[in-house]
């Protein structure tokens, strides 16, 4: 393992250790339906291949760079993972360039996707906005900051539809005092849908706290996340053929597994090709049908907060409190 200190424009991260080309066992798969077996060997294992983030988050395949990204919020970072070369900062800071003011908690990015054109596009918990990084000349551009003249709390999480929509949720995580941080200037926490001319819609704020967002492959169903203790459920919503909910169900219900004490709440959800949800929640990673049925649960033994399938659909990559981890799957439900 190697040492490593960081310095971001005035702040220092904790000491960072992370793995390179070794990957080390850890945690397991919970088997609940056999049919997870078509998706995952019942001979596969979770490894660890890096670690000692503050808060691992958002991971992304860039294939413009053939690497995984993935942002530790906190120490206002986001890392490139390549295999045989292991964890390496790639934006340092990756949200908020300046100062950090007081009551900001996360100044970085959270949520990461890859845009049509290739490049980042991510959840700037630090700078309150959705944001487009270039990732050649690392040119940064601000999407949205505002809905109806008043600043975000903190954009969360996001996924993109192929139409160019962004779907985003806007917890108050990256404020110190969350729901009674002084900072914030809207009462609510929104899900958000940002059109490719910069209208922002806000389509939902009746949760207390929206995380996760994903669509389903015929980008008819948006899935939502909520990590709140009290309601630790994943949403479905139905859309229109412009990408605006017309109904909502109850996808995924985690209060089970939050009531055996499995750590981590609903957070980051990822959705394979044909259809199998990977949301994050109590446990680890559950691994769902179409129809929201539990076929299993892979696990690190710590809280999950994300996930993503690579672009050949053999790896799912894990970020999972302070480390980045990953299982073999079965060609397909990338």
């Amino acid at each position: 393992m190697i040492a490593r200190r960081t310095v971001v424009r005035g702040l220092v991260s904790l000491p960072m250790f992370t793995t390179r080309g070794l990957a080390a066992p850890v945690g397991g798969v919970e088997r609940i339906d056999p049919a997870l077996d078509s998706i995952i060997d019942p001979s596969a294992s979770v490894t660890m291949l890096a670690s000692g983030f503050r808060w691992a988050e958002g991971p992304v395949w860039a294939p413009a760079l053939d690497c995984l990204l993935f942002a530790d919020p906190p120490a206002n970072i986001v890392y490139r993972w390549k295999e045989g070369a292991g964890a390496s900062p790639f934006l340092s800071p990756s949200g908020l360039q300046g100062p950090v003011p007081a009551g900001q908690r996360e100044a970085g990015l959270n949520g990461l996707a890859i845009g049509r054109d290739g490049a980042l596009v991510a959840a700037d918990s630090g700078t309150r906005a959705i944001v487009r990084v270039d990732l050649h000349t690392r040119q940064r551009t601000i999407l949205a900051d505002r809905y109806q003249g008043k600043r975000f709390n903190s954009p969360n999480d996001l996924c993109i539809a192929p139409s160019g929509v962004i779907y985003f949720t806007d917890p108050p995580y990256g404020l110190t005092g969350g729901d009674d941080s002084p900072l914030r200037e809207l009462d609510h926490c929104g899900l958000y849908r940002l059109a490719p001319d910069g209208e922002v819609v806000l389509i939902d704020r009746s949760h207390r706290r929206p995380n996760g967002v994903a669509l389903s492959p015929d980008g008819q169903t948006l899935y939502l996340a909520l990590s709140d203790e009290q309601q630790p459920e994943v949403l479905a919503y139905r859309l229109d053929v412009r990408g605006l909910p017309v109904d909502q169900r109850l996808f995924r219900d985690m209060r089970p597994q939050r009531a055996q004490g499995l750590p981590g709440l609903p957070d980051g959800i990822k959705v394979g090709r044909d259809g199998h949800l990977f949301a994050t929640g109590p446990g680890g990673v559950h691994v769902c049908t179409a129809d929201g049925v539990l076929l299993g649960i892979v696990g690190t033994g710590k809280a999950v907060a994300n996930c993503c399938i690579d672009p050949e659909g053999h790896r799912l990559f894990l970020t999972s409190t302070d480390m980045l981890a990953m299982i073999t799957l079965k060609a397909g439900p990338g």
